[in-house]
Order: structure tokens, then C-alpha cells, then sequence
């Protein structure tokens, strides 16, 4: 309204008029309905009465729902590979065999605190002269000994945490179930582009000299962009980083020993750690009647009692 108008019908100052309903223009750009200005609502969408945001870590959790397995996981060490016989028809199976040694719950990972739900497992024991101070008085508050490798595993939600103290032995899996099992696959230092993706070579006569075994060429000209395209295979690290071998049949169980043997082969050299979990691809196993209990996690003895 101009100001001509505003002094013709008399109207006080714009302060001191009362508040009016905003009504907008019907134009290509605003909505065809008449609106009023409301309350300032949250810039960040979180209501109760609003869907989750996409964006938000509750979203993400929900989306991993259905992929995070209900049990915690273990950690195993892994022995060496050995075979099966089948007793009527002498057919060698190849196997693995991991053991495990005093793992025990160590602490929990809650939503409201961390964001998730999470169980740390601890694998072994370690002398308190091995372990810095702050960590000693972590397992002094939680009333375990030192462990020598601690790893968390992802829960669905709240029950599958299990008591902190809790010992997880070979019984935590059944025969005939499948895991997941994850492990540093061994490392093959720098290593040249043959031996690393497998390549043919370039010819070994026909003009080529001294570079049988060079990448070449390792980016287009100025049709492809005169760059490196990312992702080009190129000599480098090879090895050395986490593979998951999924679907891995558990074949033998022996609960007095912790030893399990598991169907072929698992990445990582022997000796070193693995950690196996329900797998995510196979249906979930019966937690009332097919899985056993874990057992109840024994008391501390006096030399323990003083390590931690």
C-alpha cells in the first residue's frame, strides 16, 4: 500500500496495526492457496508428529535394522586348515579350524548414549605390565581381567545385549548354522600391476624392450579428459585389509576345547584374529531352542582379581 493510500483512508503506523493473515500472490513460483503465517516450526524436522528425516542417524538405524544380526558376535584365533572325511562315500571337505579363548563381554553401547547398539567382546588375557593405565582401570571397573584385543559387535537393539562378565564359549554356535567371518587377509607389501589385478603383460618380443611387465599407458588424451581416471588399477599395497567371507557353515563344535570348525577357507594367516557373527543372509538362528545359553561367566580368581 503506498503511502498517498495510508494518509487518504487515515490508518495509524504500521506498529501499532494489528497482526494480519499473509495471503500470497498466485504466480508460477508460490502455491495456488491462500496461507497464513504460522509458528516457526523446527529447521530440523524433529517432531513427533513428522516423518524421520533421511538425513538423521534414527533413519540410518532403521536401515540397518534389517541387516544387523540380534546376537553379538566372538573372536577367535585361527589355527590352520585341515579336512573332513565322510565316513560312507570318503569325501574330503576342506575345513578351518579357529579356537577361542577366555572372550568375555566386556562392555555395552547403548542408543540413548553412543548412538547404537553395541556389545564389546573381549579375547584372551594380557599382562597388567602390557596394558597402559587408563585401560587398567577400565577392566578394574568392570571387574575383568585385562584382555589382549577388544571388538565391538552390532546388536539390533536392546536384547541382544548380553551381561557384561558373560564368557562366550564354542557353544555360542550350534552345528549346521552359518556365520559370517571377518579377518585381515595377508599382506603382500607393494606389489607390481601383474601380480596385483592380474594382468597378461605386454608382449615379449615384436619391438618391446625391457618393459614386459609395465602398466603402459595409464590415462586417455584429450577425448577422455587428458586426466587419470580415479579407480585405475595401478601397482601399489596389496593385501592386508578386512575381508568378510559370508555363509561359512559351522561343521564341528567342541565346547570343552572352544574349537570350532568351519566349512573351506577364511582369510588371514594362521594365528591371527577373526571374528565370527551370525550371518545376515541366512535366516536368523532360534534363540530359545536351537542356541544354547551362554555360559554364566566364572568368578575371578585371586591372581586375575590383582591383574585387573
Amino acid at each position: 500500500m503506498s503511502t498517498t493510500c495510508a494518509a487518504r483512508i487515515n490508518l495509524p503506523p504500521s506498529f501499532l496495526l494489528p497482526f494480519l493473515p499473509y495471503q500470497t500472490i498466485r504466480t508460477v513460483r508460490t502455491a495456488h492457496t491462500i496461507k497464513t503465517i504460522s509458528a516457526k516450526t523446527n529447521r530440523f524436522n524433529r517432531a513427533a508428529h513428522l516423518p524421520i528425516l533421511g538425513s538423521t542417524s534414527t533413519a540410518a538405524l532403521e536401515r540397518k535394522a534389517v541387516t544387523t544380526p540380534y546376537r553379538t558376535g566372538v573372536i577367535a584365533v585361527k589355527k590352520g586348515m585341515s579336512a573332513i572325511y565322510h565316513p560312507t562315500t570318503g569325501r574330503r571337505t576342506p575345513c578351518t579350524i579357529v579356537q577361542l579363548d577366555r572372550v568375555q563381554v566386556v562392555g555395552h553401547k547403548t542408543r540413548p548414549r553412543h548412538g547404537y547398539w553395541a556389545v564389546q567382546v573381549g579375547y584372551g588375557w594380557r599382562h597388567p605390565s602390557n596394558i597402559t593405565r587408563p585401560m587398567l582401570g577400565y577392566y578394574a571397573g568392570q571387574q575383568i581381567s585385562p584382555k589382549k584385543e577388544l571388538v565391538e559387535f552390532r546388536v539390533k537393539d536392546e536384547t541382544g545385549l548380553v551381561k557384561v562378565g558373560e564368557e562366550l564359549g564354542a557353544n555360542w554356535f550350534v552345528e549346521g548354522q552359518f556365520v559370517d567371518v571377518r579377518g585381515n587377509c595377508k599382506g603382500k607389501g607393494f606389489a607390481g600391476g601383474m601380480k596385483r589385478h592380474g594382468w597378461s603383460g605386454q608382449p615379449a618380443s615384436h619391438g618391446n624392450s625391457l618393459a614386459h611387465r609395465v602398466m603402459g599407458s595409464s590415462g586417455p588424451s584429450q577425448g577422455g579428459g587428458s586426466r587419470v581416471h580415479p579407480g585405475k588399477n595401478m601397482p601399489g599395497r596389496m593385501g592386508g585389509q578386512q575381508v568378510t567371507v559370508k555363509n561359512v557353515k559351522i561343521m564341528k563344535v567342541d565346547e570343552e576345547h572352544g574349537i570350532l570348525v568351519l566349512h573351506g577357507c577364511i582369510s588371514g594367516p594362521n594365528g591371527s584374529l577373526v571374528k565370527l557373527q551370525d550371518a545376515i543372509k541366512k535366516p536368523w538362528p532360534d534363540l530359545h531352542s536351537n542356541i544354547p545359553p551362554p555360559k554364566s561367566a566364572s568368578p575371578l580368581t585371586t591372581t586375575e582379581a590383582t591383574a585387573a
